[in-house]
């Protein structure tokens, strides 16, 4: 069984993704998960492009990794200077790094109109640039950038390099789709052309502008690659590189190659979302394997099968991947769905009453423009409605805003709210910025010293969709607010004309499902 290498760039070519930006603590903490993880090789960047990118190569020596090596990024040396004399070279010396990413042109377009040398110079530029650093002690995993574009404009030349670099002692020779445009037809020919026993072992580094990047991986495994390069949720320049996300659960449960990181492959979600979240993006629903949405099912007969047989409906257990499956609520539910929602207060068939009253109470609110694919605290509280397993929070006696402004001054709001908790009376106030916020201040006022667990309940995410455009201004909205405890996160939502009351509805929503489900139970 031929072992594969996997190469992750998430912190070099990743960071070249737009919104995607990491400090130099979040490059260290992402080094460690990805080598608990038993990722081979870890890209930590271009020593000489920043003074970040050099701190990190000089705090991560100090670093203890269990499994990972650590690579440094350059390039092969300039046109007409020796590569003892050449700054990136010896910037790449200087991190002291064992393992050294060298990039080197690979087409004969980029050799004369960018690098502005000719082609026989551009061979001697790799040749030199290898040799002078294995000399120094250090293994080189050689990058041929553009090498596709480059075979298809000149075949030959294209061997040439490969040919150039693995005397000149590389350890790896990665064929890089740099324009990522090469289509999974290409990538089979070109590697059917290579002659793999004369040469260092291949690697592949694919781009994504033709969404087929996971594809050419993985068909180049097929054709003599045994190390692929990609980023933790195909991050990277443009439409990305190859999502190792994707990539390491195909491997690992579709093929018969061997990958090390198989053993941690139930944390490959987790992984996918740590990076997210230090990266302070929200994660794609719709990633295969770790999205939100990859073992979802929203359709009343899709529901009914996952409850019978749930293989017929999913091409893998989502444990294996550390995901969990999800039965979304909405009005294409049927009452497999809903006898879903209701496992955990007891059991229920097709025929239990409260099933066909969930169904009902569910059209109803759709029609009035609720939604609960992600509010599923907000059903949950529907369910309790119907089950009279349901103790609110507060009951609300009046609330009062009053935003104002001031000359050039930004603009505040007043609020006090006053409402009724277990039979006490309680009044709150705050000032803030908007009303939503000093409502969820006033509310936190009021009930805070009763309930001091409302103190570690934080919003993160709130989000307004305007449902009937047609009104203007007096149009229906609908609010969705996440909220989370550091450990759990729900979804609430509220529905009304004026935006302060839906607001108000999910906020509440919010507060009553942990006061119900995490309070009074313990």
């Amino acid at each position: 069984m031929k072992t594969i290498e996997l190469y992750d760039t998430t912190m070099r070519d990743g960071m070249q993704g737009i919104e995607v930006n990491f400090t130099l603590a979040d490059k260290i903490k992402i080094a460690h998960k990805l080598d608990e993880m038993k990722i081979d090789f870890i890209e930590g960047g271009f020593p000489l492009s920043s003074k970040k990118e050099t701190s990190f190569f000089n705090q991560i020596k100090k670093e203890k990794f269990d499994h990972a090596k650590i690579v440094a990024f350059g390039s092969t040396r300039k046109p007409g200077i020796k590569a003892s004399e050449d700054p990136h070279i010896q910037a790449l010396v200087k991190t002291e790094i064992g393992h050294l990413a060298i990039v080197g042109k690979a087409w004969k377009a980029h050799v004369e109109q960018v690098l502005g040398t000719d082609i026989n110079e551009n061979l001697e530029i790799i040749n030199d640039s290898i040799s002078y650093l294995k000399k120094k002690g250090h293994i080189i995993i050689f990058d041929l950038e553009h090498f596709f574009d480059g075979f298809k404009d000149d075949s030959q030349y294209a061997l040439k390099i490969l040919e150039t670099a693995s005397k000149a002692g590389a350890q790896t020779l990665v064929l890089c789709d740099t324009n990522g445009g090469t289509m999974p037809s290409e990538v089979v020919e070109i590697l059917k052309q290579i002659p793999k026993d004369t040469l260092a072992p291949l690697g592949v580094h694919f781009h994504n502008d033709c969404g087929t990047a996971v594809a050419n991986s993985l068909l180049s495994l097929d054709y003599g690659a045994n190390h692929i390069q990609g980023t933790i949720n195909g991050w990277g320049e443009r439409c990305g590189n190859a999502n190792l996300c994707t990539l390491v659960p195909d491997i690992s449960l579709k093929t018969n190659y061997k990958i090390n990181i198989s053993s941690e492959l139930h944390k490959i979600t987790s992984l996918s979302r740590y990076v997210y979240e230090i990266a302070n993006i929200i994660p794609e629903k719709r990633q295969p394997y770790v999205g939100e949405a990859a073992f979802s099912h929203k359709a009343g007969q899709h529901a009914d099968v996952i409850n019978k047989a749930p293989q017929l409906m999913e091409h893998i257990d989502s444990k294996l991947v550390g995901n969990s499956r999800d039965i979304l609520l909405s009005e294409l539910s049927g009452k497999s769905t809903i006898i879903n929602k209701l496992t955990k207060y007891g059991k229920f068939d097709k025929k239990s009453v409260e099933v066909q009253e969930l169904i009902d109470v569910l059209k109803k609110k759709e029609e009035e423009g609720y939604e609960y694919e992600t509010a599923t605290a907000s059903f949950d509280i529907l369910i309790r409605k119907v089950l009279k397993q349901y103790k609110p929070i507060i009951e609300l006696n009046s609330y009062h805003l009053e935003s104002f402004k001031t000359g050039n001054l930004s603009s505040k709001t007043v609020g006090r709210i006053f409402i009724s908790s277990d039979s006490k009376n309680m009044m709150g106030a705050a000032v803030s910025i908007g009303p939503v916020d000093t409502l969820d201040r006033s509310l936190r006022d009021a009930l805070t010293p009763h309930y001091p667990f409302l103190k570690k309940i934080n919003l993160i995410d709130y989000k307004v969709r305007i449902l009937d455009p047609e009104s203007a201004a007096g149009a229906k909205v609908r609010v969705f607010i996440t909220s989370t405890d550091h450990k759990i996160e729900w979804g609430t939502v509220g529905v009304s004309e004026n935006i302060v009351e839906a607001s108000w509805e999910a906020l509440v929503d919010s507060f009553d499902y942990y006061y119900n489900n995490i309070f009074l139970n313990n």
